[in-house]
């Protein structure tokens, strides 16, 4: 069984909701920012040509139901901020990793730690999931604090798993079960 698309989340400041192809003008200004995909094992965007193939891949993928893309509204301006996702859905262990990338101009203001604690919500509620993990690239010190305060716990170092940009690099394995969670539910459908 693929996985349970949810309706928008909605927090305090920020809808969470399916990405649309009208979202990739605003996407461009995030993911076509060198200093935003440094650490992130894919290539800057130079093009809204770039842009455009990703959605591709991305409906493609959420089609087999192993993946969910959203995108991350400021609600007070009802801007893209960043988008996060859902993806490697394995039914049979009811685990799935996490992946999110934030606009530099939101950095450090706590976006994507409230859009990912309404995420993880969701997944250990209304999808039914029991493992949700996340892989960071060592030298960016700041993922890797988001996801300890999420309640992410590191379980090792995977050395040069990510080919990116032509060099390849460590990665730190993250974990997260149903059973370790904090329970809050802010942004849950009820």
């Amino acid at each position: 069984m693929p996985l349970a698309k949810p309706s928008p989340i909605e927090t305090s400041r920020l809808q969470v909701r399916q990405v649309r192809e009208d979202d990739l003008s605003a996407l461009l200004g995030i993911n076509g920012d060198p200093e935003v995909t440094k650490f992130l094992p894919y290539p800057t965007w130079n093009s809204l040509t770039d842009g455009q193939a990703w959605f591709k891949r991305m409906q493609i993928i959420q089609e087999g139901g192993a993946a969910l893309q959203f995108v991350v509204i400021d609600k007070h301006t009802g801007q893209a901020v960043g988008t996060c996702l859902l993806f490697r859905h394995d039914e049979g262990s009811a685990r799935a990793e996490l992946g999110y990338v934030l606009a530099r101009a939101c950095w450090g203001r706590g976006y994507m730690h409230e859009a990912l604690g309404a995420l993880v919500a969701s997944a250990f509620t209304t999808m039914g999931l029991r493992r949700l993990e996340a892989e960071v690239d060592p030298r960016n010190a700041a993922s890797g604090r988001l996801l300890q305060r999420l309640g992410f716990v590191r379980e090792g170092l995977l050395r040069e798993r990510w080919v990116d940009k032509g060099e390849a690099h460590d990665v730190e394995a993250y974990g997260l079960l149903q059973r370790e969670w904090s329970g809050s539910t802010e942004g849950v459908p009820r």
